[in-house]
């Protein structure tokens, strides 16, 4: 009878966590307000990668050149992702930290004012990217292949980032006022519009006109671009936890201000381990575009690996921010341990998975042997290190929930550029270990991030952190 009650009740809740819950974060089991947090965020997680994966899938029909040029661009891309990113978790802190104070019209008034920032941060990109697609490939070690006829997949992914800053943003305010369940549905209309789109533009299937690799480009856009009027409507006509109205519409500098100040931080964070990821792409393109290829499908195939464990994170990082607004500090730090050891857990066994069987993931998407062989390489060795990134991205997203984003930037300088660039460069140059070194120092690199940022949750300075 107790394991029928239990089962139950597991269903209950796993029904409650994808279909919206109205449960208080504040109060209650906390076990319980980790798992409700958790499941639609580990799935809005496998949704976003999923624009990628599917890109990559019908891509690689394209030939190595192809895939080597969306590896390139997804590079440059990481820029705004981090600004996404770090825009995102200021919302996410100021959001939260509302949401916990029980101050529902303030958390919207933050919210629409952090869309205001995002497309106007979004502008600074898209010109540039734009107009000069074909140059920056050139920059980072293209072919001229790709730079001729492969750039507009560039052009029209940096022209419109827009599209991914603002989606990002209104996902974190779902998030962290606790409406998980509605972000989840957003990225699943866009990927199914993707999926859809995909095959149809690459292809040239039925009416559809054959883009080749700009349709996958189209695709992806469109698909993101509907899920932004879902998430308009959900806002503004929803009954949500944060609802827009006319009244919010407005220009509110001093709010905007500390949205950047506060993103600083995120933005910080992300952008030296996305730059940092272009110096690792730098450096792996010396070794031709057959590494290039397979070292990103190995990383979508990783990035996919993480996604629950990103997931799990945000939920960390939500629990933090309202439970440090209702003035709950002791309940904000457990929350972290029980979401750290369940991350922990199922990082372990994902990455003791792809350690064993690297080959058959990286077949599922190209079967050149001259793309297979590094593929399998970058997988295995970077998978090693799964069980210290599982507590490192708890920890690290406990800090910006918190509103402390200056920290984990100091952790995050230290280690990516202080130590896996130069490292990545010296095992793969001077002492000749090609693209092994540089795959080795992204795991060295990964595990002392986890290191100092351990330590410096333990002293606690980040429950004073006001915002």
């Amino acid at each position: 009878m107790k394991v029928s009650n239990t089962i139950r009740q597991l269903r209950h809740d796993l029904w409650e966590s994808v279909s919206g819950t109205e449960l208080d974060f504040t109060t209650g089991s906390i076990g319980r307000a980790v798992f409700l947090l958790s499941i639609p965020m580990v799935l809005e997680m496998v949704m976003e990668s999923i624009f990628a994966i599917v890109d990559i899938y019908f891509v690689s029909r394209l030939g190595s050149e192809a895939v080597a040029t969306v590896g390139i661009t997804e590079s440059l891309v990481t820029i705004v992702y981090s600004i996404g990113s770090g825009l995102a978790m200021a919302t996410t802190a100021l959001v939260a930290r509302r949401t916990g104070e029980k101050r529902p019209e303030e958390a919207s008034k933050v919210a629409f004012q952090a869309i205001i920032t995002g497309l106007l941060v979004s502008i600074v990109i898209s010109v540039p990217g734009f107009l000069w697609s074909a140059d920056l490939i050139r920059l980072m070690g293209g072919t001229l292949e790709m730079q001729n006829n492969l750039s507009e997949y560039t052009r029209i992914t940096l022209g419109f980032n827009g599209i991914i800053i603002v989606l990002f943003i209104i996902n974190a305010v779902l998030r962290s006022s606790g409406d998980a369940a509605m972000s989840l549905r957003v990225l699943l209309i866009a990927n199914v519009i993707n999926m859809i789109l995909d095959p149809l533009l690459i292809f040239g299937w039925g009416p559809f006109p054959e883009m080749g690799i700009k349709g996958a480009a189209v695709a992806t856009v469109t698909g993101r671009g509907i899920g932004i009027l879902f998430q308009v409507f959900l806002l503004f006509r929803g009954k949500r936890r944060i609802r827009l109205t006319l009244n919010d519409i407005r220009f509110e500098p001093h709010t905007i201000i500390q949205i950047i100040k506060l993103s600083a931080g995120g933005v910080g964070q992300s952008l030296i381990a996305t730059t940092s990821w272009v110096g690792l792409v730098r450096i792996i393109a010396t070794f031709g575009s057959n590494v290039v290829a397979g070292y990103t499908i190995a990383l979508r195939i990783i990035v996919f690996g993480l996604l629950p464990s990103w997931g799990i994170s945000n939920a960390a990082s939500t629990l933090v921010g309202q439970n440090l607004g209702a003035n709950q500090p002791r309940r904000a730090e457990q929350s972290v341990w029980i979401t750290a050891k369940m991350n922990m857990v199922i990082l372990s066994v994902i990455g003791l998975i792809l350690v064993i069987f690297p080959e058959v993931f990286i077949r599922l998407f190209i079967s050149d042997p001259l793309v297979v062989a590094p593929g399998v390489e970058a997988l295995r060795i970077i998978s090693v290190g799964f069980l210290f990134y599982g507590l490192g991205m708890v920890m690290i997203q406990a800090f910006n929930g918190a509103g402390d984003t200056v920290t984990p930037t100091k952790a995050f300088f230290i280690c990516f550029w202080l130590i896996e660039i130069p490292l990545a460069w010296i095992l793969s140059k001077p002492f000749g270990m090609g693209q092994t070194g540089v795959f080795i120092a992204i795991v060295v690199a990964e595990t002392a991030m986890t290191i100092i940022s351990l330590l410096l949750f333990r002293r606690g300075k980040w429950k004073l952190k006001k915002v």
